[in-house]
């Protein structure tokens, strides 16, 4: 395609306003073209407040329109399938947020529709396209702290609203779904290997989700992942990069800002140097979309070919958190 990518957003979701569309802006080569809302109003009122072009009522009405190019899916989890199937088969090239689906089998229905109907898909863990994960994956590479051994990884933030949809287990939420899946595809990254067996321990609300979880992923070679996750404390997204020669601090693994770090911790010394690269998380991956789309890149990081271990991994960890 030539021109700008004409984004629709499916949904008025806080994260589309807070996060998508300004690294939209940043990334350049795409607009926000329409939002639709279960309502007209709704979408009227959130188009008006964000600059995005048109608004329509009905998600629908948005997949049928050949003007839209790319989809951003920022809906609840438990209709994550249903609308990135709709997506797919309408031909677009589709951003889902994280987790794709709720279920193992959500997951392996919806990169079926995507291996069939040849659309592009990818699922919203925007961390592996930043610069401060090619530092990382350069330092690992290089020998300069040895092999990576462990990784103690976590991402806590405080919710104190109980109606929250991360709070209900209808629609699939949870501390596991909702952040505990970043350390899991953090470690799926850099072991580059899939988790052979998990075991956790939560806490659980009154509504059946987890709100803390802390666990474990053994991986090949006797690697392991030991991560902590939950609702019930101030933000923290601390990781360590357990190695044989060292070990590597990331202030903020997975949506680095101005100010966050790289440490490297030999016994040459300490090394720190900036990690954001971009004043916006998502940034990078949508200009990466972009170039995918305009025929100047290959598709990296696609979800079928990413995304059923990060739902088989937390399937594995729910279910033991569970029998605990």
């Amino acid at each position: 395609m030539t021109g700008d990518v004409r984004w629709g957003i499916l949904g008025t979701a806080h994260i589309a306003a807070g996060s998508f569309l300004p690294a939209l802006r940043e990334a350049g080569g795409g607009r926000p073209a329409c939002v639709a809302s279960r309502t007209a109003a709704a979408a009227e009122t959130f188009a008006a407040a964000h600059g995005i072009e048109r608004s329509v009522e009905g998600y629908d009405v948005l997949l049928a329109d050949p003007e839209i190019d790319a989809v951003y899916v920022p809906l609840p989890n438990a209709v994550h399938r249903r609308w990135t199937e709709a997506a797919l088969e309408a031909g677009k090239a589709v951003l889902c947020e994280k987790p794709l689906c709720g279920t193992v089998e959500d997951t392996e229905a919806v990169l079926a529709t995507a291996r069939r109907t040849g659309s592009l898909l990818w699922e919203a863990f925007v961390f592996p396209f930043h610069r401060q994960m090619a530092r990382v994956r350069e330092l690992l590479e290089g020998g300069a702290v040895g092999e990576l051994r462990e990784i103690q990884s976590s991402f806590h933030f405080l919710l104190t609203n109980p109606a929250n949809i991360r709070m209900s287990r209808e629609l699939e939420g949870g501390s596991l779904q909702d952040v505990g899946c970043y350390p899991i595809r953090l470690a799926r990254l850099l072991f580059e290997d899939e988790a052979e067996r998990g075991r956790a321990s939560a806490v659980w609300a009154d509504s059946g989700v987890d709100v803390e979880m802390t666990g474990e992923l053994s991986f090949s070679g006797e690697r392991r992942l030991l991560f902590s996750c939950g609702f019930r404390r101030s933000d923290d997204t601390f990781t360590r990069l357990m190695c044989t020669g060292g070990r590597i601090h990331l202030t903020n693994a997975f949506h680095p800002e101005a100010g966050d770090t790289i440490e490297v911790l030999t016994d040459g010394g300490r090394q720190v140097e900036p990690a954001a690269a971009e004043s916006h998380s998502f940034t990078a991956a949508i200009r990466h979309i972009h170039a995918v789309l305009g025929g100047e890149e290959e598709p990296r990081h696609l979800a079928v070919d990413e995304a059923l271990g990060n739902a088989q991994a937390i399937d594995a960890l729910l279910r033991s958190a569970r029998a605990a």
